[in-house]
Formats: structure tokens, C-alpha cells, sequence
């Protein structure tokens, strides 16, 4: 893997707070990974989930998704795999609790937005509770969905970060692995 930035200190990560990151998207991706909300680490560095413990760019790569495994500096790359990344709330927070249903909701909107703006095959919500709350959807499990959003497929899966413990990478794989039937 390329070289991680350095470690942002706590006066930078404290300076963070509501700073947003640039999603990577662009037409015709096979795949728009939604995240909740950026990380104050991601946000300090600029890149999407750059926090050492996070396991999204392990399981990309695992999952088949990429031929090698990327480092968060090297996100620009994901269109050229027809990946992309955006979040439900665009500011960043020391953790995912910190949102309120209403912006998750407001999320939603935008993204629903963005779907029609640039037709992935797939949609990807990283974090089945945030998908729950987003689209009035709390019986939503891991998985496929009925439901589609502006057209397009909708697939939830478990959220990558390191908190998300009870998830094996393992699991991670063959769960992100499942997109692979859609794109």
C-alpha cells in the first residue's frame, strides 16, 4: 500500500470538526459507496476512510473490487475501478452519533440527488442503522434492498471502521463481495 499521510496531531484533528471531504464520484461508476460522515481523522487528512483501523480499503481489495490494495492518498484512482465515494452528511465528527436523524434525512435527499445526477449501477450505504434512519427504513437488515432510490439498487452493508468490531474483515469480504452480482 502507498504511503499513509502522516498522523494528524490533536490540535489538528480538533480543528477538524465540520470540515467536509470532496466525495469522489463521476458518471456511470459501478459502485457509490455511502458513508455516514466523514471521521475527524479523514477530515485532517483529506482523505476518506484514512483511519488506520479502518478496513475499507483492505476489503475493496479482498472483496475483488480492486486489483491491489489502495491507500486512502490514492482515493482518485477509484473511478478508474468505477468506484466512488460520498457520505449522507458531508461534515466531519468525532463520531457518527454526534448527527441527528434530521440530517441523516437531509443526507438522504442529497443523495438521492446525486444518484440521478450520475446513474451508479449500484448503491452501497455503509452502516445499516444510518441507512435505517436516513430512509425510514428501521426494519432494513445487511443485504439487498426492495427498496431503490432514484432508480438505482440499493445495497447496505456494514460499516468498515474499526469500531464496527463485531465484524470480521472476513465477513466484510464476503458481504462487499455480494455487489460484485449487480455491477
Amino acid at each position: 500500500m502507498a504511503n499513509r499521510p502522516r498522523k494528524p496531531s490533536r490540535a489538528e484533528l480538533a480543528a477538524a470538526w465540520g470540515r467536509t471531504v470532496p466525495d469522489v464520484i463521476a458518471p456511470g461508476l459501478r459502485v457509490l459507496f455511502c458513508g455516514i460522515n466523514p471521521s475527524l481523522y479523514t477530515a485532517a487528512v483529506g482523505y476518506h476512510f484514512a483511519r488506520p483501523g479502518n478496513r475499507f480499503w483492505p476489503v475493496l481489495h479482498g472483496a475483488g473490487l480492486t486489483d491491489r490494495l489502495l491507500a486512502p492518498s490514492e482515493q482518485g484512482l477509484l473511478p478508474e475501478y468505477g468506484l466512488g465515494i460520498t457520505n449522507f452528511v458531508a461534515r466531519a465528527t468525532a463520531k457518527a452519533s454526534e448527527l441527528t436523524n434530521a440530517e441523516l434525512v437531509a443526507g438522504a435527499a442529497l443523495l438521492a440527488a446525486k444518484l440521478r445526477r450520475f446513474r451508479p449501477k449500484v448503491l452501497a450505504v455503509l452502516g445499516v442503522t444510518a441507512y435505517r434512519a436516513a430512509f425510514a427504513e428501521p426494519s432494513a437488515q445487511v443485504g439487498l434492498q426492495a427498496q431503490r432510490i432514484a432508480g438505482v439498487p440499493v445495497w447496505v452493508l456494514p460499516n468498515p471502521s474499526g469500531l464496527n468490531a463485531h465484524y470480521r474483515i472476513a465477513d466484510l469480504v464476503a458481504l462487499y463481495r455480494g455487489l460484485q452480482t449487480l455491477a
